[in-house]
Parts: C-alpha cells; sequence; structure tokens
C-alpha cells in the first residue's frame, strides 16, 4: 500500500519565500510506502503475517463483527461502564482504534450485521440497532425482533447467522450436560426421550426482517441434537450452516465403570458440523469419539464407551477437534488479502478448556481449516496462539487472554476478540 502526499514548494529565484510572497508554485505529488504492521504482540502467527492491538482493555470480550466501512463492534458478558456493545473506529488509518463508544442496557453474545442493521442477542432476545450514515453508533432505541426464548443456567447464549435469502438463525443450547433423569449426578440416566429437545439442543430459523417473532410462535427448528453451539457462521460460497459444538463433560466422574481419568480429559471430540435441515446430531444420546472416529451411544442411554445403538442414525461432523477445547466463534474467510490457501477457509476461536485435569487444558487458540466446496480440505492448524501468553494452562484464570471471537475485516484482516480484559486483536497478511 502506498500513501500519497502533495508537497506545496514556493519557489522565486532560487529562494523560498512565504506564501504571502509568492512567485511561483510547483506542486510535487511522491509516493511513500506507508508504513507496513508489524508483530508487535505475544502472538504467535505464520510468517508473514503481522498481529497489532486494535484496542484494549474496553470490556469482557464475546463475539465480533466488522461494518463494510470498517467500524468494529463487540459484544460483552459483562457491562461496562453500564453498556453491553462497545463500537470501535480506527479514524486516523494507523491499525488501532481512536474512537470508542458503548451502548446497548444488557450484556449479550451474538453480534451480526444485516440489511443496514446491528442485530445483538442476550439470553433470552434479539435486538436490532439501525445503522446511521457516517455515525458510529447506530440508533441507540433498539427493535425487538425475536423474544421468548427460555430462561437457563446453563448454555444461555444465543449466536445468530444469516443466510442469503433473508433467515436469521439462532442457537438455543441445551440447559445440562446430558438431559439426566437428576443432573449431573454419578450414575443417573437420561431422560428419554429428553423433554429438553422441544425448545433447546438445536438451530431455530426465523424471517430476519420482522419484528415481533417468538420462538414459539414463528421459529422453525431447524436442526436438533445440538448440545452447545457458541460458534456459528453460514457458509455464503456454498451456502450452508456450520457449527462447531461445545461437547459433553464429566464422563469418568459420573459413570467411572467405563471412563477413566485420561479419557475424561480426552472425549468427547468438539465436533465441526455441516447443518442441514432437519439434520439431528445426536445430543443426548449419542457423542462423537474422535478417538476411533465413530459416534457411540451416551451411557445415560445405556451406552459403554463402545456401542453404537440409536446413534448410527445420527449426522456426523466433517471433523473432530480434541475435547474440551470450548469452540466459541467461527468465520469462513471471504476475502483476497490472505494467501490462496487461506480463501474460502475457516477460522475458528478456541476459548479454552477447564474440565481436562488433572491433564493440562488446551485451547486458547485461533485455528484454521481450509476448505474445498462443503467440506475440509486438510487438517485443521493452528493459526494464532500465544493468547494466553503462559507456556502451560492448569487452570483457566492464569491465561492472560483467551481469544472468543473473531471476525473478517472490509479490507481482509483478522480481528480477534477477548474475554479476559477486552482486548482485540488485528491480524494481517504483510507479504
Amino acid at each position: 500500500m502506498r500513501l500519497k502526499i502533495v508537497l506545496i514548494t514556493v519557489l522565486s529565484a532560487g529562494l523560498f519565500f512565504s506564501c504571502k510572497n509568492k512567485k511561483k508554485e510547483v506542486v510535487d505529488i511522491i509516493e511513500l510506502e506507508e508504513a507496513t504492521p508489524v508483530n508487535n504482540t505475544n502472538l504467535e502467527i505464520p510468517e508473514g503475517f503481522a498481529a497489532t492491538v486494535f484496542a484494549d482493555d474496553i470490556g469482557k470480550g464475546r463475539h465480533i463483527v466488522v461494518n463494510d466501512n470498517g467500524d468494529v463492534y463487540m459484544s460483552l458478558r459483562q457491562l461496562h461502564e453500564g453498556k453491553g456493545i462497545v463500537a470501535l473506529r480506527d479514524s486516523t488509518g494507523d491499525g488501532k482504534a481512536d474512537m470508542i463508544e458503548y451502548f446497548g442496557d444488557s450484556p449479550g453474545t451474538g453480534l451480526g450485521i444485516h440489511h443496514g442493521y446491528l442485530y445483538f442477542s442476550n439470553d433470552t432476545n434479539v435486538f436490532r440497532y439501525k445503522f446511521k450514515e457516517g455515525e458510529l453508533l447506530p440508533e441507540l432505541n433498539p427493535e425487538l425482533v425475536i423474544s421468548g426464548f427460555p430462561e437457563q443456567d446453563q448454555h444461555q447464549s444465543k449466536p445468530l447467522s444469516f443466510d442469503d435469502k433473508g433467515h436469521i438463525f439462532v442457537d438455543v443450547g441445551a440447559p445440562s450436560n446430558a438431559c439426566m433423569e437428576q443432573t449431573r449426578t454419578p450414575g443417573s440416566p437420561g431422560q428419554d426421550p429428553c423433554p429438553e429437545l422441544k425448545w433447546h439442543g438445536g438451530v431455530w430459523r426465523f424471517d430476519a426482517n420482522k419484528l415481533g417473532q417468538t420462538q414459539q410462535k414463528d421459529g422453525v427448528l431447524y436442526a436438533t441434537g445440538i448440545r452447545n453451539a457458541m460458534a456459528m457462521d453460514w457458509n455464503h460460497d456454498v451456502n450452508e450452516l456450520y457449527i462447531v459444538q461445545h461437547g459433553r463433560d464429566q464422563l469418568y466422574p459420573f459413570f467411572p465403570e467405563y471412563y477413566d481419568v485420561k479419557m475424561n480429559a480426552e472425549l468427547p471430540a468438539e465436533e465441526f458440523l455441516l447443518v442441514k435441515e432437519n439434520a439431528n446430531f445426536g445430543w443426548p444420546y449419542c457423542y462423537y469419539d474422535g478417538l476411533i472416529d465413530k459416534k457411540v451411544l451416551a451411557p445415560e442411554y445405556g451406552g459403554d464407551g463402545k456401542k453404537i445403538g440409536r446413534c448410527a442414525d445420527m449426522s456426523d461432523p466433517v471433523m473432530a477437534f480434541p475435547a474440551h477445547l470450548a469452540p466459541n466463534d467461527l468465520v469462513f474467510y471471504d476475502k483476497e488479502a490472505f494467501p490462496e490457501k487461506y480463501q474460502k477457509g475457516a477460522f475458528i476461536a478456541f476459548h479454552g478448556s477447564w474440565n481436562r485435569a488433572p491433564e493440562k487444558q488446551e485451547g486458547y487458540y485461533v485455528v484454521f481449516v481450509p476448505f474445498n466446496g462443503e467440506l475440509p480440505s486438510g487438517d485443521w492448524e493452528i493459526f494464532a496462539d500465544g493468547f494466553s501468553e503462559i507456556g502451560e494452562v492448569f487452570s483457566p484464570s492464569d491465561a492472560k487472554h483467551r481469544p472468543v471471537g473473531v471476525a473478517v475485516g472490509n479490507e481482509g484482516s483478522l480481528f480477534v476478540s477477548d474475554s479476559v480484559d477486552g482486548t482485540i486483536w488485528k491480524i494481517s497478511y504483510t507479504k
């Protein structure tokens, strides 16, 4: 990228005079190389990329989006200065936000931009704010798009995404670990059928442009059997919905006759799902064992870690990740600024595990998955690491940063948000 600078040189008889006494003006247009971003962070990223801090200490972040004009918006998991969304603008072009404003009365997670509106979800509702041309802050009186989502103590966040036909998709996480008769109790059987699946554990589809909808009256159950999906994005290249879900917990504590401590840390896989309409991914009856690449029957429903049973009829993931990494956001790369291998691929923010003890915790990084059409075309790889700023993580509270949101900027950079102190990184390709 080059920066044009116009110099007006005032000349007379070889001498310089003030503009008041000028005799001749010579306008020189020179081109200077704009400063190339360098990695001035602790992040470990591939050669040819640079990471800079776009903003820091702005509140405990969740999901993040970038508008067409480059303005950045991040939802907050706790109110900051009494507000739940932060808006940021780099007005000087130096790669760092210099305008930061807060708005919104509740914390939340889901964010999306659709037809001139910023959509935002808290735990029970979806709102939208109308953008005002040229202004950082949108209109501050939000419109209620969807309400009536059930209140719950677990997996209550509502990520959202849009297709190209005017639909909005909202994930409703399961309010339990495995739909046990006695929740999180050793040996308790699962409820069969699981009543939670009526309004939880799946993705619902709505009209993105209609106000005053409710889940019960207007929602269409698009896919079911999904325990908890924080990472969700519509892939516009193939017109399909994708999710990376959080797998279940506590196999060993509840069923030690079938699982040991190491198996508890390594099972089940975090599943990367291609979500076709009417798909059933098996929760709570099944989980995916990434060590044997099979979906197996959960112990609450008669499983022993090997039985397949009804799980033979459930949809499998397109890729399996190690257990308990906590995939919290997903974005498909739809620009051309990154090298060709990254184009049309997926970036996933792994927030980091808490339940792999006594093994060290895993995650706390952003990974990349190459795609060709609807399916991954190669193995996943760590794209950005070092967020925790410590060598090994044994407790999430020790991590200085935890990546939680990813978004592609209008010029092709990748933005990553943090849930600990509210840092936003901007990763650019510089070669």
